[in-house]
């Protein structure tokens, strides 16, 4: 599997903030499908025991829309137009969890992309479907400066 870059202050995978997961994505192209493990701490919780369904939203948002990069071109970033999401059962704080995420359908600017959260027996607990397309504009002017801290470690 090749492991997708991370950046220096994103919430997901930023090596340099402090307050986030600290999550790495890895390619699988035997499966087709880019995976991450994450272990959320509790203090990341909505209810004692339970991951909130807002940190639950930013995992899948970010698995799901990596998917663009199962092609090895990690500079094929995408933003988030539409993002769907079904929480089967609670996501629990500090129990080790995969979380996988592919392509359902590729245009030229724009990708339908889904993720689901497992727990260690594979039950789903929470799973999106999305729509991403190129950055443009401001978007992808900021993202310019940014690129020298975006590598794979």
């Amino acid at each position: 599997m090749t492991k997708q870059p991370t950046s220096r202050t994103c919430f997901l995978c930023g090596r340099d903030n402090d307050n986030g997961l600290k999550m790495v994505w890895y390619n699988n192209k035997e499966q087709n499908q880019v995976e991450a493990n994450v272990t959320i701490p509790e203090h990341f919780n909505g209810y004692p025991g339970i991951t909130h369904g807002g940190i639950v939203a930013a995992i899948l948002d970010e698995t799901s829309g990596r998917a663009a990069m199962l092609n090895g071109d990690f500079d094929n970033l995408f933003i988030t137009l539409r993002l769907n999401i079904t929480y089967r059962k609670p996501t629990p704080t500090d129990i080790p969890l995969k979380v996988i995420g592919w392509i359902e359908k590729k245009g030229r600017r724009k990708m339908e992309v889904a993720a689901k959260i497992l727990l260690p027996d594979k039950t789903i607990c929470a799973e999106c479907q999305a729509v991403v397309m190129e950055p443009t504009g401001e978007i992808a002017d900021c993202w310019e400066n940014e690129k020298k801290y975006w590598y794979v470690e």
